[in-house]
């Protein structure tokens, strides 16, 4: 069976299809690490971070943080290259929290990039707490002028889970945020992570669901992975919780996938750290062992992305 999104054997609407029908050519997301830090780690709101989070702020392969951003995007470019041949690029800024400064920092920071060559947009990761109303404007007005995403990070609906994690802001935190930004027609990409502590299957996918009801741009499904240096890392090691097994995680990338409409963009669907700091699950190094998996469940259940959605009517 042909899936509408997909110019593949892929049964789901993957970020490579959407860029090169979008763009008409191959596109290449260019990591950045902004110089950011977050309001779960300066204080504002907490110490010490989500008790996943790396030393490099969920930005294991952005730039490096000593150099300029430039110098991150000549570098990261001049990487990419080397496989590559020709392709434009959207500057990601991956690393903390990067709406989490004054406006001006912001566009200084942001700017820089749009005007580099062959540049075709900004995506900015972001927390659903973390966004002024002036940089909220400023933000509505970029996306303008350049391809734009806002992903914000859910990361789970249960807030239970959240205090355990150390999130420090709720789902309603999140739906207000979300609601905030869409309002303003910018793309959002919503982040959520399979494998949290205490978590079961069911939990996961209506995490899922409930993403799939507001009908974002995009989505980003994230495995829990432990890293060495974190609050997770020390939980992990006391046998507070297991990693999830490939076998499962499979299973359930691909229930909570037949609950996201067809049209949303998958922008990811695992999480690989690095290797010589990662602790467990060691399978998630083999990043195309983990989707070539999906994609066989995917074809042994002859399903696709959105094949239970049921849009949400609203009285």
């Amino acid at each position: 069976m042909e899936f509408k999104y997909s110019n593949n054997y892929k049964k789901y609407h993957s970020l490579d299809y959407h860029y090169k029908t979008k763009f008409g050519q191959k596109i290449f997301k260019v990591s950045l690490d902004g110089g950011f830090t977050c309001p779960n780690i300066d204080g504002t709101k907490g110490f010490g971070g989500c008790t996943y989070c790396s030393r490099e702020g969920s930005g294991e392969f952005a730039g490096r943080r000593e150099d300029s951003l430039l110098e991150q995007f000549e570098n990261i470019k001049n990487n990419i290259h080397k496989k590559w041949k020709v392709g434009k690029y959207i500057g990601y800024f991956q690393s903390f929290t990067n709406t989490y400064a004054p406006l001006k920092e912001l566009k200084e920071k942001f700017e820089k990039i749009v005007g580099l060559k062959d540049v075709v947009g900004l995506s900015i990761s972001t927390r659903p707490d973390c966004i002024e109303d002036d940089v909220l404007d400023y933000l509505e007005e970029l996306s303008k002028r350049t391809f734009l995403t806002v992903e914000l990070g859910l990361q789970t609906i249960y807030d239970k889970t959240g205090e355990y994690i150390n999130r420090k802001h709720s789902y309603k935190d999140f739906l207000d945020g979300y609601k905030r930004v869409k309002e303003r027609n910018i793309n959002i990409v919503v982040h959520i992570i399979n494998g949290l502590p205490f978590e079961d299957k069911n939990m996961m996918i209506e995490t899922a669901k409930k993403v799939g009801e507001l009908e974002p741009y995009g989505i980003k499904i994230h495995l829990l992975y432990v890293v060495e240096g974190t609050v997770l890392e020390h939980q992990f090691n006391q046998g507070i919780f297991k990693s999830l097994e490939l076998e499962e995680y499979v299973d359930i990338v691909v229930d909570q996938l037949e609950y996201i409409p067809k049209q949303v963009v998958i922008h990811r669907l695992t999480g690989d750290g690095k290797k010589e700091n990662l602790i467990s699950p060691l399978w998630s190094l083999k990043k195309f062992v983990v989707i070539n998996e999906i994609d066989k469940e995917f074809n042994r259940r002859e399903s696709f992305q959105g094949k239970y959605y049921k849009k949400k009517l609203i009285d």
